[in-house]
């Protein structure tokens, strides 16, 4: 055998190996291939997505403008007093022998409070009385020696003189009778001073006295004080620029004043405004107003610091928003509106007064129109956006009533 010549086995080993590579190339390609197809797929699904839907579509919460009455109130602190305050004192001397109340009770006008030792007034207004019966019994004989004199004088049996001196004795005696009428008089106001009773209708606080304490005239502490609760005032200020809007709103009826806790949270009582002092107070700027309120369940009580709400006006019809929908810029104020395309559009707007979460709209904004009021921070013009409903807002009269608002 040619020892050059390649054996058989030797030529089929060669053959298997290049039919292997060569099938593993072909694989390798047909993968490569399969592999760019798919990737050029993806990449163009990708792009086609891209040119059609764009970022996603921005949340935000809208509302309506809307076209309502707008109250305006004027915001303010103030504190409570008694309608009328009465220290009740004694006028005049004496041990007491009765305390008739309470502390801390509620009185009437006329109730009795105190009883003082009367005798001592009781005597003197007797020995008055006994004065002026003894004064009339000589009046009386005076009258009738009068009466003889004259009967005389006619006769030329008495003098002139005579007759002029007991008509002097009988002036005399009527002008002292007329004496005694007043030592009565006032024998009995003060024996009438002896019974104090409640000079008006209201609350007793702490009493000063005990039965069997000598009382005088001259003291200045009192025996007890009382306070009118039904009604009671609200004493409040309000700056001095809004004199005017105030004078001006009272001119045109009863101006309705809302007494609300110290954090403006709840309600106490309404009221009205009574009077507005006569000065303006320079040192502070303010004016001084009271406001007068029923206080039917005592909800009021003297030296509560309140806040006051005063209704000064009402704007009819107007443009009210929410106040969340106001945005500040450097150029002013604006608000976002959502078009019909669920676009948004900026819009200049000029505000008047707000309050309440509102504010009203002068300019810039139309009845209807939807505005932003959250989800702002992420908005530009043009901006595509998902728009919800916000909670429907109470209307302007409730919503009033139930916080306060502020002028501007």
């Amino acid at each position: 055998m040619d020892p050059t010549r390649p054996s058989p086995r030797r030529t089929w080993r060669v053959f298997v190996v290049l039919a292997a590579i060569l099938a593993g190339s072909y694989v390798g390609w047909r993968y490569f291939v399969s592999w760019r197809a798919a990737d050029a797929a993806i990449g163009h699904q990708a792009g086609d997505q891209g040119k059609t839907k764009g970022p996603p579509p921005i949340p935000v919460t809208v509302a309506e403008a809307q076209k309502a009455d707008f109250p305006v109130y004027l915001n303010g602190l103030g504190t409570v007093q008694p309608y009328d305050t009465v220290t009740v004192r004694s006028r005049v001397d004496g041990q007491i022998i009765k305390v008739a109340f309470r502390q801390g009770q509620m009185v009437k006008q006329g109730d009795l409070l105190v009883q003082i030792d009367p005798r001592p007034y009781q005597a003197a207004l007797d020995q008055a009385l006994a004065k002026k019966a003894q004064d009339e019994a000589s009046l009386k004989d005076a009258q009738l020696n009068l009466k003889r004199y004259t009967d005389l004088a006619t006769r030329d049996f008495a003098s002139r003189q005579q007759l002029d001196t007991q008509q002097a004795t009988v002036n005399q005696l009527a002008a002292q009778i007329k004496g005694d009428q007043a030592a009565i008089d006032n024998a009995q106001t003060q024996l009438s001073y002896t019974t104090i009773k409640a000079p008006l209708s209201g609350k007793t606080g702490f009493r000063n006295i005990d039965p069997g304490n000598i009382v005088h005239a001259a003291d200045q502490t009192g025996i007890v004080t009382i306070v009118k609760l039904q009604p009671i005032s609200v004493v409040f200020t309000a700056p001095e620029e809004n004199v005017p809007q105030i004078n001006k709103a009272l001119e045109a009826g009863t101006v309705p004043v809302a007494a609300m806790s110290s954090d403006g949270l709840r309600t106490l009582s309404q009221g009205h405004l009574a009077l507005v002092d006569n000065a303006v107070d320079q040192a502070s700027g303010t004016i001084r107003m009271k406001a007068t309120f029923a206080n039917k369940d005592n909800v009021l009580w003297p030296g509560l610091s309140v806040s006051t709400r005063l209704l000064v006006d009402t704007l009819k019809q107007v443009v009210v928003i929410p106040e969340d929908a106001v945005q500040r810029g450097p150029n002013g104020l604006y608000a976002f509106v959502v078009n019909g395309d669920n676009k948004v559009e900026v819009h200049d707007i000029k505000v008047g007064n707000s309050g309440d979460g509102r504010a009203v709209v002068l300019d810039g904004l139309s009845p209807g129109q939807k505005v932003v009021v959250a989800g702002q921070y992420r908005l530009q013009q043009g901006s595509l956006v998902k728009p919800s409903a916000a909670k429907t807002p109470a209307p302007p009269g409730e919503e009033a009533q139930a916080a306060p608002a502020k002028a501007p």
